[in-house]
């Protein structure tokens, strides 16, 4: 390839990386270009570590003969162990980060035993020669396990790659990985930020309005909930089993919100706050409530599963209620959250906190009821008129008539 071709290239890969093309995208690009500039490419991988609370990083594959089935696959934490962590030691990038070299090489059309066993697969699909690659980071530009790129380059052309091609490669694949991380990289931010501030708080807060005190009024349907006696249970239950008792049950909740539109702000170990804003009070309100309808039978499911294998179960209780909020960035300079306040978010903590005195699982506010379309408002019966801690006047209450609730 000559420096036109391979200028060409790394000015495509530099711009589209700026643009924020995703990495599949990139190693796309970056390999049919390759190959219309002369470069005999048969295959290409890329690998990145990232931050992500279920997997440790993605791969991203090429293949100029044949449709790549997984393009895109994420892989789990090798700490967990099982078939991919003990694929990954006998893998060349496993021997490559250990021995800290940043290059190996490997001629698969000649004879003799190939050093790895994917060596051997590729040789067997006509591959003729290979290489990986390893772009270390500085210790102070890697994010957790995200410390370097890793690349893999195939090429079924007789005679393997030329000289000419290994060096084109060394100069235009740093080019590549630094798009990949880029890119990588914002990624990183959007999927922390939505795990640990919420989807739309997250979604708020990388859109710049990271403003102390800055707020704005909005009307929600909120939702809070927790765990029937988890102080005594967390006593009494080994600490190795307190950790997935808390994820098996907010799973189902975060869950359930999700999936009816909802957004939680934040999780206080037994407890989740949440709010769902749709297109009006109506909306809003006919949305949690199907929420609470799927998170009921994820509960009943999850129980059965939990007895079947000898651990300990609890109930949920739910509060439901609608009114204004402010909602956005309150704390310190040094330390914000962004949530809801209002006299709204204090009712609804009260609420849930009656379910006990009112022996119910949920309760719902008249407010709630009343913004409740008609047909979903008459599934609901009133227990009674109840004074609220905190709230200057009694609440009449109202819970999901037996007759019509799904078990």
């Amino acid at each position: 390839m000559d420096e036109a071709g391979i200028s060409a290239i790394a000015d495509w890969t530099v711009r589209r990386g700026l643009a924020g093309d995703d990495e599949i995208t990139l190693l796309n690009g970056f390999c049919e270009r390759c190959v219309d500039a002369g470069l005999e490419i048969a295959r290409g991988l890329a690998i990145i570590d990232t931050l992500h609370p279920v997997y440790e990083g993605r791969v991203f594959s090429w293949s100029s003969d044949k449709p790549v089935e997984t393009p895109v696959s994420p892989y789990a934490p090798m700490s967990l162990g099982g078939y991919a962590a003990e694929s990954w030691k006998n893998s060349p990038f496993y021997h490559l980060l250990q021995t800290g070299e940043d290059e190996l090489r490997q001629r698969l059309d000649e004879q003799g035993e190939q050093t790895f066993p994917v060596m051997a697969e590729l040789r067997d699909e006509g591959q003729t020669d290979w290489l990986a690659m390893i772009q270390r980071f500085d210790k102070e530009a890697a994010i957790g396990e995200m410390d370097c790129f890793m690349s893999r380059w195939t090429t079924t052309r007789p005679g393997g790659f030329t000289d000419d091609d290994i060096a084109t490669l060394r100069r235009l694949v740093p080019v590549l990985g630094l798009a990949i991380k880029s890119t990588s990289l914002a990624r990183v931010a959007q999927s922390l930020a939505e795990a640990y501030l919420g989807r739309d708080p997250g979604r708020r807060v990388l859109e710049g309005r990271v403003t102390r005190g800055e707020a704005e009024r909005i009307n929600a349907a909120i939702w809070f909930s927790d765990m029937q006696g988890y102080t005594k249970l967390s006593e009494s239950i080994d600490s190795d089993q307190l950790i997935p008792f808390l994820n098996d049950y907010a799973e189902i909740v975060i869950t359930a919100v999700h999936g009816a539109g909802g957004d939680v702000l934040k999780l206080m170990a037994d407890g989740v706050l949440a709010i769902f804003t749709a297109d009006g009070p109506a909306e809003a309100c006919a949305a949690a409530l199907r929420a609470e309808t799927d998170m009921r039978r994820r509960h009943a499911e999850l129980n059965l599963r939990r007895v079947a294998s000898g651990q300990p179960v609890s109930s949920i209780y739910l509060g439901l209620h609608t009114g204004d909020v402010f909602y956005g960035n309150i704390g310190s300079k040094d330390r914000l959250d962004f949530t809801v306040v209002g006299q709204a978010v204090n009712e609804t903590s009260r609420i849930a906190s009656m379910c006990r005195s009112a022996d119910r699982d949920v309760l719902f506010s008249l407010d709630f009821r009343d913004a409740l379309p008609p047909l979903e408002r008459d599934r609901l019966v009133s227990v009674g008129r109840y004074a609220l801690r905190g709230v200057g006047r009694a609440q009449e209450l109202f819970t999901l008539d037996p007759d019509t609730a799904s078990p």
